[in-house]
């Protein structure tokens, strides 16, 4: 029997391990390495884009991760990028896998980089997407006034607040963003919890710390040698283009691309051109080599 290739109807598993029980779900197939897929800040399994998570689904598993205290998982937040990297080794543990791709968003490409410090062999080849290095600037700070008014303004309820958030304030990017809250909205049954207020203090304790830097600047990303795909919308507010640029500079082994007119949700206003450089990327036999 086959799996489902969408997550629009993939059912939400679980699996006991590390003391918590994870919330996850896995689709597709093929004969590529399962692509692991880690979620923005408060995100949940349902913040995944199906025009980005279902072409990938075609050549591989793909496994969207819920971490602990998000979603249907147990367990605290970890306010820490450390924590939650703790968790998703942990997880992966679990499942049995030991090498994969890693599709991290955001918050979820800060938890990648920590990984791939923290156990370089999980990973062949990484996608980082609208993210920073440790030592980056101006990670998610909600307060900005261009984003303090949409996070207070009353008419823009559930995911509309991320039309407004993710992507530019041009009238091609808003409509690309009201296509991607409709898609969010496709699936109907065992949707995931919203994350409340503990989630987002968590996660923000965790962007400051994660500003901070001892010794030199940048230094830990020498040491991630994988073939890394950096993405970026060149108007990202929430966490600005420059930090991808400094990870493009600074990764051994990395390619940067990004998109015009967008923001922080460049990866779903242009999923058809992201799924297929992203395919082309995690399809490259070459091991240290970003294509």
């Amino acid at each position: 029997m086959s799996k489902p290739a969408s997550n629009v109807d993939a059912p939400t598993m679980f699996i006991q391990c590390a003391g918590e029980r994870y919330a996850y779900r896995r689709f597709g197939a093929g004969r590529g390495l399962p692509l692991l897929c880690l979620q923005h800040f408060t995100g949940t399994l349902d913040n995944w884009d199906p025009a980005v998570t279902d072409p990938l689904a075609r050549d591989r598993e793909v496994i969207l991760f819920e971490s602990a205290g998000l979603g249907q998982s147990t367990g605290k937040v970890p306010d820490t990028i450390a924590g939650m990297a703790a968790h998703a080794l942990a997880f992966l543990d679990g499942l049995g896998l030991t090498t994969f791709d890693v599709l991290g968003f955001s918050l979820g490409g800060m938890v990648a980089q920590q990984m791939a410090l923290d156990r370089p062999s999980v990973f062949r080849r990484m996608i980082l997407v609208g993210t920073a290095p440790r030592g980056g600037e101006d990670i998610m700070h909600l307060e900005k006034p261009n984003l303090a008014r949409h996070l207070a303004d009353p008419t823009l309820q559930g995911y509309a607040v991320l039309q407004k958030l993710f992507f530019a304030p041009t009238q091609s990017s808003q409509a690309a963003g009201a296509a991607f809250v409709e898609r969010l909205m496709q699936r109907q049954q065992d949707r995931a919890p919203i994350s409340g207020p503990a989630v987002a203090q968590a996660q923000i304790t965790a962007f400051r710390e994660r500003e901070k830097v001892a010794g030199q600047r940048f230094v830990d990303l020498k040491a991630i040698r994988h073939a890394v795909l950096v993405v970026d919308g060149i108007h990202d507010e929430m966490i600005p283009v420059s930090n991808s640029y400094w990870l493009s500079a600074n990764l051994p082994n990395a390619v940067l691309l990004t998109y015009p007119d967008s923001g922080h949700g460049s990866l779903f206003q242009f999923h058809d051109s992201f799924t297929r450089q992203t395919a082309a990327f995690l399809a490259s036999d070459t091991p240290d080599a970003p294509y």
